[in-house]
């Protein structure tokens, strides 16, 4: 069992949400306790996170947790305290996790979370009582939230805004509200975004750019192939994009620009992926790690192409240097479904639009 004497406690629920508070890590490494941001060995590294325990609030498909369990193994290689939690492993699971993470709660300074909208970390911001608070990319999300949190509205993700509340937003209302006042800055309570999204954070919050360093210290560069590859999203997954519009505008991208391997999302249906196979005849690869990770490692095209999604904003300083470029494309409004929030069209193109002013991406039609 891990000692409950962290200073700094992160929760996470995704493999890209460690990788961000690696990233964090890495990047405050002199301010965590005094140890230079330079080591030599695995001595170093444990000193210099001697403060820092990773809570994972492990989720239940397979994809996440095994990309999550390869995360776990990087974040103890830099000497970080790991704790797995299976947080949804039936109904009395979460008070039991919660219960027995109360007292590492009540003593940690710094709490660093990947995901401010989850029920999951709302629920444990009641009983904390850290007055720094982190919040690490968890992709597109951190737009959103960023977005919410200065205007005053509720949390709630994008692909389900202005839809109505259902039972359980109901019930879980008062801890979302309590959770958007703990993560708003006050008299002796600090509140961080590290990020590698565009965001612009009201008034007393600090916004710390991520540029990948750890990413780009651990890996590569990579060896560049003659091919490009495109990165799959889960749009259809949540309701948002068309499956038959989504699979046609794959083809005719791979048609386009040469693709010959799909980086598929970890949430993307297995049917989904064998029909885009079978219909396409790319290689479906299910990577084992988050993206940015995996191109940096190599091998990868020389071209990337992708759909608005996390990737666009991080791919290009994860790959600086490379020679790697990336292509965004986006979603056509007539590819949207029934279902889809009147948010959805305009964050979608904010996310390529964005990344095309921030990196000089190139745009392409499918």
């Amino acid at each position: 069992m891990p000692r409950d004497t962290s200073a700094t406690i992160a929760f996470v629920e995704s493999p890209v949400q460690l990788l961000n508070v690696l990233e964090w890590a890495h990047s405050t490494r002199p301010l965590l306790n005094g140890v230079p941001a330079q080591r030599s060995g695995p001595q170093d590294a444990a000193a210099a996170h001697d403060d820092l325990t990773v809570v994972v609030l492990s989720p239940t498909d397979p994809m996440s947790r095994g990309q999550l369990r390869r995360m776990a193994e990087l974040a103890r290689e830099e000497g970080m305290r790991v704790r797995w939690e299976e947080a949804r492993g039936g109904p009395t699971a979460p008070l039991r996790t919660i219960g027995g993470l109360s007292s590492l709660l009540r003593r940690a300074d710094r709490i660093v979370i990947g995901d401010p909208f989850s029920r999951y970390v709302q629920l444990l911001l009641t009983v904390a009582r850290a007055r720094d608070l982190v919040v690490v990319d968890d992709g597109t999300a951190t737009m959103e939230f960023v977005a919410q949190l200065g205007s005053g509205e509720r949390l709630v993700r994008w692909h389900r805004r202005g839809s109505r509340p259902g039972a359980r937003d109901l019930i879980f209302a008062p801890f979302a509200a309590s959770a958007r006042r703990r993560l708003t800055p006050a008299r002796g309570r600090t509140v961080e975004v590290f990020s590698a999204m565009p965001v612009q954070a009201p008034e007393a919050v600090t916004v710390t750019p991520n540029t990948f360093g750890w990413t780009r210290a651990r890996f590569g560069p990579p060896r560049l192939t003659k091919g490009a590859d495109m990165v799959g999203t889960s749009l259809v997954e949540t309701g948002v994009v068309d499956p038959e519009r989504y699979l046609e505008a794959v083809a005719a991208l791979a048609r386009t620009h040469g693709v010959t391997r799909y980086f598929a999302h970890r949430r993307e249906s297995p049917e989904k992926l064998r029909t885009l196979h079978l219909r396409t005849g790319l290689e479906i690869v299910r990577p084992d790690l988050p993206l940015e990770l995996i191109a940096r490692r190599g091998p990868v095209g020389r071209t990337v192409l992708s759909f608005p999604s996390t990737v666009v904003h991080t791919l290009p300083p994860a790959l600086a240097g490379t020679g790697v470029r990336v292509l965004a494309c986006d979603i056509d409004p007539g590819w949207l479904t029934e279902k889809a929030s009147p948010r959805a069209r305009g964050f979608l193109a904010d996310v390529t639009g964005t990344a095309r002013d921030a990196h000089g991406l190139r745009m392409v039609a499918a």
